[in-house]
């Protein structure tokens, strides 16, 4: 069962333009920029206080996720500008960005633009590429899925990824809600992919490391190796027991195969 975390946690907000952008600081030693999945269930869990203690973990919000706010004009096209600029507002460079989910997605659209600033790629479980045809679904509909199919597509153990909903306050729960309406704003339609994201893959310059958990269902260990072929160099790593958070899911194994590549 996950919980909210007690780390100590700074959080401010970085205006871009109409954009305010949330980010939040925990944890002490070289920065890290976190960009975690659309449900954010990396904060409430063993993982993200595991990466607190080897790294200052910066953790960005999209637009309309947290507390940052969502401009109408927002597209997915914009946020990687976006967070461009707020590591360049912070003077982050030469730092590693550890993208999950949703947010591997958006850490791969930022590379493919300009990784100048970043030193190494670990993207776990993302999505944002199209591997198939028109009418392949390389992407499960998280949305039209009954709750009961898309747990066993996206855990292994769905006891692991389970929230405490009843005891929350309001304004937890309302982010929670929040968070998933904004996730489908942006990534409705095309359905969670850039159709010109593929043919970019090359522009991405700095050490990546793509992690998969072995038995995810909503984007499969043979998309991410498409996904991974497209990088030049790109490593590929494989947990066990493990759907689509494999590093919520098996936290230990996930370092097992992170801790060397960030070393």
């Amino acid at each position: 069962m996950l919980h909210p975390l007690t780390l100590p946690v700074t959080s401010e907000i970085i205006e871009i333009g109409e954009a305010q952008i949330e980010v939040q600081t925990r944890g002490q030693g070289a920065p890290l920029v976190l960009l975690p999945g659309e449900e954010g269930l990396e904060m409430e869990s063993p993982f993200l206080e595991n990466l607190a203690a080897r790294f200052e973990v910066v953790t960005f919000w999209p637009p309309g996720f947290g507390r940052s706010n969502r401009p109408d004009w927002v597209t997915m096209d914009d946020v990687p500008y976006l967070f461009l600029d707020v590591m360049a507002r912070l003077g982050l460079t030469g730092v590693p960005v550890v993208g999950c989910s949703l947010g591997g997605w958006i850490a791969v659209e930022m590379a493919t633009r300009n990784d100048a600033r970043m030193s190494k790629l670990v993207l776990v479980d993302p999505y944002g590429i199209k591997i198939g045809g028109p009418m392949d679904r390389d992407i499960a509909d998280i949305y039209m899925v009954h709750p009961a199919k898309l747990s066993a597509l996206k855990w292994v153990d769905a006891t692991k990824g389970q929230r405490d909903l009843v005891n929350r306050p309001d304004d937890e729960l309302f982010i929670i809600a929040r968070n998933t309406e904004s996730c489908a704003r942006l990534c409705w339609e095309p359905y969670m992919h850039n159709p010109k994201l593929r043919r970019r893959l090359h522009r991405v310059t700095v050490p990546t490391l793509f992690v998969w958990g072995e038995s995810d269902g909503i984007v499969t260990p043979d998309y991410g190796r498409a996904y991974a072929a497209g990088v030049a160099g790109a490593q590929f790593a494989l947990i066990p027991e493990a759907g689509h958070l494999p590093h919520v899911e098996q936290p230990e194994a996930f370092f097992a195969a992170v801790d060397p590549f960030l070393a």
